[in-house]
């Protein structure tokens, strides 16, 4: 078996700043482990991943800012000047000011015979950079002399490795405030702080190691993560062995419906994908354009490609799918905009993409049985935002998006996110004899979750629409939407993680379809 890209055991629970904030509180007063300890812990911790990523370092610039962020740093000055390394302690704040755990370290480095000097410039010199300037507190735009820091260390050769959180990102929506550290390694500490993972957290990050600081398991009992991480090592075991009696019929039936005029490519890796997934093991369709059908069915025979030029024509089709995948170069020309009504008002379980959610901008409605996909621009547009207000609130778009169109909601981007109203959504669609009527409303919603995995290879065209297909594909074998989208968007992720391992350049939509069959049957033998 194939290694799959890993995470490095991280924990799957993620948490805003005041959550963590909170465990730090309780292991102190209700545990009794001093503040200080729990300093030197994290301190302790940071210095010894860091001789362990950078052991040819010997020369440190250790940058402290005035709080407890701040303590961490002086604790790994300490112990870098034990282990007998040149250490540069640089100061930013007034001195004076430090107090509580921070203090106590401070006074502890002086001890050992470092004494803090403001900071000017970094020293050129130096072969590692510790950035232990700001915690997940920051709540403003950076700016003065710790923008000048931040800017010192990003333009510096030197690696950086931050204590907590790369300095000047948000700690819960994972946006830059103003400017921020661009860590070549991130060791945070006792919970894992969500804007870690989303938005500009990824990039800003670099590698990401956690360290409980032996903090009780209690500590965290009675708390509701903010969000739960998603990676492939925790759902492909959801995937069920298929029985060796199986025949197409148990699968499903995915319908594809798009691909206008010189957008044939969008609906083909739709249908490739769902085909992949696993639809039907066969009964993928796909109503398109009649200038290109022909063109879908020689170059991918498995798909049954149907010219579709009228409402009537689609109306025969839709009967048979067990869901539609509605959007992939659909276009917004009235032969677009007459298919996207016909489906949306079906009654048909849906995954919308592309074409589809902009026309849903232009006439917005709730969709009972939908899962929608859109990138953050699809998102603006849907919301009435700009992308930019988009990217600074990831967690707040994707929740809006769930609560005014569709059950389930998938914001694609660096660490894409998943709502969906209550756990029960509506009934699967081996339950669907069901009556679904009202059910995207009968619940509150819950945690959403996140990938962990994907890379910028996928910044690409058609990546989306494999997405929208493997999605349908699972919710025509009968998963339930949440959990369709959630396996489907970790699938897609993984396997165009195992595809950029050839280089991330020059990755296609269509190399990460075919790292889904292997995907697929690795998970089936576990």
């Amino acid at each position: 078996m194939r290694t799959l890209p890993s995470s490095g055991q991280l924990p799957y629970a993620l948490y805003r700043a005041d959550q963590v904030r909170e465990f730090d509180r309780l292991a102190i007063e209700d545990f009794q482990i001093p503040g200080a300890e729990l300093m030197e812990r994290a301190g302790r911790a940071l210095f010894t991943r860091a001789c362990a990523l950078f052991p040819e370092a010997r020369r440190w610039a250790v940058l402290c800012g005035p709080g407890n962020n701040g303590g961490d740093g002086y604790v790994v000055a300490r112990h870098a000047l034990t282990a007998g390394l040149a250490v540069d302690l640089l100061q930013l704040g007034d001195l004076g000011r430090i107090k509580g755990d921070a203090l106590y370290h401070l006074e502890l480095a002086r001890q050992a015979g470092l004494e803090p000097r403001p900071f000017g410039s970094l020293p050129k010199e130096a072969g590692l950079i510790i950035d232990a300037l700001l915690g997940t507190g920051l709540d403003r735009e950076v700016g003065g002399v710790m923008r000048q820091a931040i800017e010192a260390m990003n333009n510096h050769p030197a690696p950086v490795i931050s204590a907590d959180i790369p300095s000047g990102l948000n700690a819960d929506k994972g946006t830059e405030m103003g400017c921020s550290v661009r860590a070549a390694a991130t060791v945070t500490f006792i919970g894992l702080k969500q804007g870690l993972f989303t938005g500009a957290g990824p990039d800003r990050t670099g590698r990401l190691f956690f360290d409980t600081l032996d903090v009780p398991a209690r500590v965290y009992a009675g708390t509701i993560a903010a969000a739960r991480r998603l990676d492939w090592g925790l759902l492909a075991s959801t995937l069920p062995r298929r029985g060796r009696c199986a025949h197409k019929g148990d699968f499903g039936h995915v319908l594809v419906v798009g691909g206008a005029p010189g957008f044939a490519g969008a609906a083909r890796l739709a249908g490739e994908g769902a085909l992949r997934a696993g639809a039907g093991a066969g009964l993928v369709s796909v109503a398109t354009h009649p200038a290109h059908a022909a063109f879908i069915g020689l170059s991918r025979p498995e798909l049954m490609c149907h010219a579709v030029a009228s409402v009537d024509e689609l109306s025969v089709l839709m009967e048979a799918a067990s869901v539609i995948a509605l959007g992939p170069g659909l276009g917004q020309s009235a032969w677009g905009r007459a298919l996207f009504e016909a489906v949306a008002t079906s009654g048909k379980p849906l995954v919308l993409d592309a074409d589809g959610l902009n026309l849903l901008a232009r006439n917005p409605r709730r969709l009972a049985q939908a899962v929608i996909t859109p990138h953050p621009g699809e998102a603006a547009r849907l919301l009435n935002m700009s992308n930019r207000e988009i990217q600074a609130d990831r967690f707040a778009a994707v929740e809006a998006l769930r609560s005014r169109y569709a059950p389930v909601a998938v914001l694609k981007g660096a660490g894409s996110l998943i709502a969906a109203d209550g756990e029960a959504l509506f009934p699967t669609l081996r339950e669907r004899g069901q009556s679904c009527a009202g059910s995207a409303n009968t619940y509150d919603s819950r945690p959403p979750a996140l990938c962990s995995a994907g890379n910028p290879g996928m910044a690409s065209g058609g990546m989306g629409d494999v997405l929208t297909g493997i999605i349908a594909a699972l919710m025509a074998q009968g998963f339930a939407p949440v959990r369709a989208a959630e396996l489907g968007v970790v699938l897609h992720a993984t396997a165009a993680d195992l595809a950029a391992s050839r280089g991330e350049r020059g990755l296609i939509a269509s190399d990460l379809i075919a790292e889904l069959r292997p995907l697929l049957a690795e998970a089936e033998a576990c």
